[in-house]
């Protein structure tokens, strides 16, 4: 009969221990300034201010709100990315 004290005659000295691997940390997404998108909108966006600077039928706002529109859309890119994946580490 066992008691409530969990004395070393209580356990089944037969029963082997199961081994638990720990979880991965990595992650399905890269680091933003790793990925191509990262550097496509840093080529649009320099060419974005270039053409303002150059051209005399764009304006200064009309640039700027063009580069805003640019980094909205990698920052909705980058989060739909992420969306998906869940992120994975150690703790339980």
């Amino acid at each position: 009969m066992a008691t409530m004290r969990g004395d070393i005659s209580d356990r089944d000295l037969n029963r082997t221990e199961r081994v638990v691997q720990p979880r991965t940390s990595l992650d399905e997404t890269k680091a933003s300034f790793l990925t191509t998108e990262f550097w496509a909108m840093v080529g649009v966006i320099v060419a974005i201010l270039v053409a303002t600077n150059q051209l005399d039928s764009m304006t200064g706002e009309e640039g700027w709100t063009l580069v805003s529109a640019v980094a909205i859309g990698y920052m909705i890119s980058r989060g739909l990315a992420k969306a998906g994946n869940a992120h994975r580490d150690n703790d339980y």
